[in-house]
C-alpha cells in the first residue's frame, strides 16, 4: 500500500512570476492545496525535502500529510509541474482528501512471472499500463500485480480475472483485456513463382518506358 509521508507546509502570500522565481532560489517550491471540504490555500514546501519524496516514490500516486499552521491535512500529490528547459520543480498541486473519502486513482501494472506461451514464440503486451481503481486512502496500492504463469498463447487476462488487494475495486469492466500472449507477426514471403514473375517483368516494363513516354510526346511542327 502507498506510504503516507510527512511533509511540512508552510502558507505562502507571495505570487506574481518575478516574487515566485525569487522564491524558487531561496529553496521552496511553490504550491497550492484544494479539494471538496477545503478552502484553495497558496503554501511553500522545502524543494529538496519534496524532491526526494518525488524520486523515493515508485507510483506516480504519492499521498503526504501536509503540516499546516492549523494542522495536518491529508493530501494527494496530483500535479507536479517541471521546467523542461533548466530543469527542477516549478510548482506543485495537493488535492486535500479525508481518511475517509473514496479516492479514484491510476495505478500502474507490474507483470509478473513467466507465460507458458513464450515457449511457443509468443509475446506478451499489456493493453493498459494503468488501472483505475476505486478505494480510501490507506488502501491505494503502489502497483496492481498481474501473475501470467498461466497465460497460454492467444490467451488473455481480463480485469475480472485480477486479484485486486483489499477494498481496491477497479472501475473499469470486468471483461476489459489488460494483458494478453499474442503471436509474432511475420510478413508472408511471396511466392517463387510470383517472385520469379516479378523478376522477369521488372526489365521488361524498364525497357518499355521510353518508348511509351517516346509514344506520348507532341509531334514537333
Amino acid at each position: 500500500m502507498a506510504k503516507i509521508l510527512d511533509l511540512v507546509a508552510q502558507p505562502r502570500s507571495i505570487s506574481g512570476t518575478a516574487a515566485v522565481k525569487r522564491l524558487r532560489k531561496t529553496g521552496s517550491t511553490p504550491a497550492v492545496v484544494y479539494g471538496r471540504k477545503v478552502a484553495p490555500a497558496n503554501v511553500q514546501v522545502d524543494t529538496k525535502t519534496f524532491t526526494k519524496i518525488l524520486q523515493g516514490s515508485s507510483s506516480d500516486n504519492i499521498l503526504v500529510s501536509l503540516k499546516l499552521d492549523n494542522g495536518e491535512q491529508l493530501a494527494l500529490v496530483q500535479e507536479v509541474q517541471h521546467d523542461h528547459l533548466k530543469g527542477g520543480i516549478t510548482h506543485i498541486d495537493f488535492h486535500a482528501i479525508a481518511f475517509d473519502e473514496e479516492i479514484h486513482a491510476e495505478v500502474p501494472v507490474e507483470v509478473v512471472g513467466e507465460a507458458p506461451g513464450l515457449k511457443f514464440g509468443g509475446l506478451v503486451e499489456a493493453i493498459h499500463h494503468e488501472i483505475e481503481v476505486r478505494c480510501l486512502p490507506k488502501d491505494l496500492p503502489e502497483r496492481i500485480s498481474i501473475d501470467v504463469s498461466a497465460l497460454e498463447l492467444g490467451k488473455a487476462i481480463h480485469v475480472g480475472e485480477i486479484k485486486f488487494p483489499e477494498g481496491v475495486r477497479p472501475s473499469l469492466a470486468g471483461d476489459v483485456v489488460v494483458v494478453m500472449c499474442v503471436e509474432p507477426k511475420v510478413e508472408a514471403e511471396p511466392e517463387p513463382a510470383a517472385a520469379a514473375a516479378a523478376a522477369k517483368a521488372a526489365p521488361a516494363a524498364k525497357a518499355a518506358a521510353p518508348a511509351a513516354a517516346a509514344a506520348k510526346a507532341p509531334a514537333k511542327k
